[in-house]
């Protein structure tokens, strides 16, 4: 069984589910997002994790966050569930970690817990599915993106170049495609948010697309993790 299948099979219970909420990171499936975790109710959100099945989900917050930003402020109701790959715990008390996603769910009720963070019972998002025969059209739309001067000369470019080749589902890699080339956070969780692949696909290519001469530079310098 892959790392991402057992993942998903591990986290059927979403009843109580420990949200890290930031007002501009979106996590998508299967991307890796690289975290520093230094406030003393997160560090004990990360004891509390490790101890337990390494689930956190990562949570937007809504315009308005600043004024209630240590307590309760508003998040956008679709989430995305991820598993903590690798952690270290630094003679602070803070933690580095790599967080992978592993599915979409939506925000249900908040728990009344004593824990200094928030915990939330999630249901995994119902999705629209699409037949790999309906996003042929997509892929080699992505496959044309990618072999085409700067990005395939870029070390992202070329990895997602070799992604294309594989197996890997294209709504998978348009998944990573909108984590790791998108700026737009509002933009991201739009698209983590819709319940339709078909249309979620294409809607990540036409922004990829549109913004690609913007884009480009970030593939030679982006800050974001590799797929690995």
């Amino acid at each position: 069984m892959s790392y991402m299948a057992h993942a998903a099979h591990s986290i059927e219970d979403l009843s109580a589910v420990p949200l890290f909420p930031l007002p501009n990171v979106v996590l998508f499936p299967r991307a890796v997002l690289p975290l520093h975790i230094f406030e003393e109710r997160y560090k004990q959100m990360m004891a509390d994790a490790l101890r337990g099945r390494r689930l956190i989900a990562m949570a937007l917050l809504k315009p308005g966050w600043e004024k209630d930003y240590y307590q309760r402020p508003a998040l956008d109701p679709i989430v995305c569930v991820g598993t903590i790959l690798t952690h270290e715990r630094l003679h602070d008390g803070k933690y580095n970690l790599l967080l992978q996603g592993v599915c979409r769910a939506r925000l249900g009720r908040e728990l009344q817990q004593e824990t200094p963070y928030r915990l939330a019972e999630l249901s995994r998002l119902e999705e629209r599915p699409a037949p790999t025969a309906e996003l042929a059209e997509e892929r080699r739309r992505l496959i044309s993106i990618f072999e085409d001067g700067t990005l395939l000369a870029t070390v992202i470019g070329r990895q997602f170049r070799e992604l294309l080749s594989t197996p890997l589902p294209t709504a998978d890699i348009a998944d990573l495609v909108a984590f790791k080339f998108l700026e737009d956070v509002r933009l991201q969780q739009s698209l983590l948010s819709e319940c339709d692949v078909l249309s979620r696909v294409r809607r990540i290519i036409e922004a990829f697309e549109t913004n690609r001469p913007a884009l480009e530079p970030v593939a030679v310098s982006s800050a974001k993790p590799s797929m690995n």
